[in-house]
């Protein structure tokens, strides 16, 4: 075995560590963090924790201040406008793509999904389960379109955001309420795949993402 591959193995722990704490809200955004601290949330050793500090700066999910120490990405404006103008970009290309060269199994997958939730949450009162389960189906479609790219460099860097996406959802607005208009939306993203029109995708995409967007922005 190659004893080289320990600390690589520890650095993707940490910052997987990290990333699941953040979106488990165990760390808050513009939340202060020692170093220590994240040693006691990841269980990871400090030298681990030390090596991703650096990622986590660049990719702007934390920011050393001085005298002050590490502070998590704070939700405001500017993330929100740039994170879904990242998000646009990067899904109408892919939903294009997808319409044109996904299964028809595929696409009958995501219909049937997206029906039965659909059809669950106008039939009884929405519990806290029912909308876990669709926000998971949304996150899941989404994902679906960038994996089936089959690159690499893209999936990295929307995975990224993808994070900052899921944070402004949580400060900003839940899915809880909403699962109904949500379904209906993703439907319509569903119709154009099925009608393989790329054209008729990304517009339903585009709407859907906007939508999302500016009840972002709301608040």
């Amino acid at each position: 075995m190659d004893d080289t591959s320990e600390p690589a193995t520890l650095r993707e722990k940490a910052y997987a560590s990290f990333t699941r704490h953040l979106l488990a809200r165990d760390l808050r955004p513009g939340q202060f963090v020692s170093q220590r601290e994240l040693v006691a949330f990841t269980g990871l050793p400090l030298g681990a924790i030390r090596e991703i500090v650096p990622r986590l700066e660049a990719e702007g999910l934390l920011t050393t201040i001085p005298q002050r120490g590490m502070q998590i990405a704070h939700i405001d404006i500017n993330l929100i406008r740039e994170a879904f103008q990242f998000r646009l970009f990067m899904e109408r290309e892919a939903v294009a793509l997808f319409a044109v060269n996904a299964s028809d199994a595929e696409i009958a997958r995501l219909r049937r999904e997206h029906e039965d939730m659909l059809a669950q949450a106008l039939a009884q009162t929405p519990t806290p389960e029912m909308e876990a389960r669709a926000q998971n189906i949304d996150w899941a479609m989404h994902d679906t379109f960038i994996s089936a790219l089959g690159n690499e460099i893209i999936a990295k860097a929307y995975l990224v955001n993808s994070v900052k996406i899921r944070l402004i959802h949580q400060e900003r607005f839940r899915i809880d309420g909403r699962v109904v208009p949500v379904m209906r939306e993703h439907l319509a993203v569903i119709e154009a795949l099925e009608s393989r029109d790329p054209q008729k995708a990304v517009e339903a995409i585009s709407r859907h993402i906007d939508n999302a967007r500016r009840l972002a922005l709301q608040i």
